[in-house]
C-alpha cells in the first residue's frame, strides 16, 4: 500500500513565506540594487571618513569633506577630460568601419559581418552612457543613501537588535562588517588599477603617436576589471588603429600592451590588491559572464561584489558550523 504524503501546516507556512519573499524581492529589485550599490560606495569611502573623524572632526563634517573631494574630482574630470574624451570617442566610432576595412588584408576576417554587429553595440553603448549621465534623480538618491549609510553604519548592530536580538545582531553585524571590508578593498583596488593602467596606456599610446589615445586608454582602464581576457580585448582596437598606419607600429603597440600586462600581473596587482579579494580570476570571469546573462550591464558591474558578499557569508557560516 503506498504511503500517504503529508505536509504539515508549518511547512506550508514556510513555503508561503519563501514564495512571498521571492515575489517581494522581484518587485523591489531596483530598490535593492540601488541600496547594494550605495553599500558598495559606502564601503569604499568609509576609511577616508574614519581618518578625518580621527582628526577630531564631527562625523557629519568628515563625510561632507569626503563628498567635497569626490565632487571636485568629478568636476575636474568633467571639465578637463570628458569633452576631448567624447570628441575622440565619437570620431573613433565613426571611423572604425574604415579602420576595419583597412586592416582586413592583414587579419583576414569578414568585415561586413563585424560592422553589422558593431552598429547596434555602439548604439546601445551610447544609450547606456546617456542614461547614466541624464538620470540625475537616481544619482542624487544614491548619494543620499551613501551619506546616511556612512552616518549610521556604526549603529548597525543597535538597529539589528530590534529585529533579531543581541546575539544574532552581533553575528550578523560581524558578517556585514567583513563584507564591507572586502567590498571596500575591491572598489579601491579596482579604481587604483584602472587609473594606473589607463594613465600608463595613454602615455604609451601618445608617445607612439597613436590616434584616439584617450578613449583607447579608457577602454584599457575599464576592462582591467575583467581578468585574463580584459587586457587582451583592450589591446585589439589600439592595434587595429596602429595597423592602419604601419605593421611596425601595430607590433610596437602590441608590445606596449604586453609590457603593461606583465607589469600589472607581477608588480601592480600584488602591490595594490594585497590579496584583499582572494577570488581566483577564473571564478571572477565566470561571475561576470553569469552576471551579464542575468542582468545585462548592471549584472556585469555587480557580479563581483555579489560574489564577494555570497562567498563571505558562506565562509563565515561554515566557520560557525565547525566551531
Amino acid at each position: 500500500m503506498p504511503s500517504k504524503l503529508e505536509i504539515s501546516p508549518k511547512t506550508l507556512l514556510w513555503l508561503a513565506l519563501i514564495l512571498g519573499l521571492g515575489w517581494l524581492v522581484i518587485r523591489i529589485r531596483d530598490i535593492l540594487t540601488l541600496l547594494f550599490v550605495a553599500f558598495i560606495f559606502m564601503s569604499a569611502l568609509r576609511p577616508s571618513v574614519e581618518k578625518l573623524e580621527g582628526l577630531k572632526l564631527p562625523r557629519f563634517v568628515a563625510i561632507l569633506g569626503v563628498y567635497l573631494v569626490v565632487i571636485s574630482i568629478l568636476v575636474m574630470f568633467g571639465t578637463l577630460i570628458f569633452p576631448p574624451l567624447v570628441a575622440q570617442s565619437v570620431k573613433l566610432m565613426a571611423n572604425l568601419p574604415y579602420y576595419l576595412r583597412q586592416t582586413a588584408p592583414f587579419i583576414n576576417i569578414d568585415i561586413d559581418t563585424i560592422i553589422s554587429e558593431f552598429a547596434p553595440l555602439s548604439q546601445n553603448l551610447a544609450r547606456v552612457t546617456f542614461s547614466v549621465v541624464s538620470d540625475i534623480v537616481t544619482i542624487f538618491t544614491l548619494a543620499v543613501f551613501v551619506f546616511y549609510f556612512l552616518l549610521e553604519i556604526k549603529k548597525l548592530e543597535q538597529y539589528l537588535e530590534i529585529f533579531v536580538g543581541k546575539e544574532s545582531a552581533r553575528k550578523i553585524g560581524g558578517i556585514i562588517g567583513l563584507i564591507e571590508i572586502r567590498l571596500g578593498a575591491w572598489v579601491r583596488g579596482e579604481l587604483t588599477l584602472g587609473l594606473i593602467i589607463g594613465i600608463t596606456s595613454y602615455l604609451g599610446l601618445t608617445l607612439l603617436g597613436v590616434s584616439y589615445a584617450l578613449p583607447l586608454a579608457l577602454v584599457a582602464g575599464v576592462l582591467e576589471m575583467v581578468p585574463i581576457i580584459g587586457p587582451i580585448i583592450s589591446a585589439i582596437p589600439a592595434v587595429l588603429v596602429a595597423l592602419t598606419i604601419s605593421p611596425g607600429l601595430a607590433l610596437t603597440v602590441a608590445a606596449l600592451y604586453f609590457i603593461i600586462q606583465q607589469l600589472e600581473n607581477n608588480l601592480i596587482v600584488p602591490s595594490v590588491m594585497q590579496k584583499a579579494v582572494g577570488i581566483p580570476p577564473l571564478v571572477t570571469l565566470l561571475a561576470l559572464m553569469v552576471g551579464g546573462r542575468l542582468g545585462g550591464t548592471v549584472g556585469i558591474i555587480l557580479a563581483v561584489p555579489i560574489l564577494l558578499a555570497v562567498e563571505t557569508v558562506l565562509r563565515e557560516l561554515n566557520i560557525a558550523k565547525n566551531d
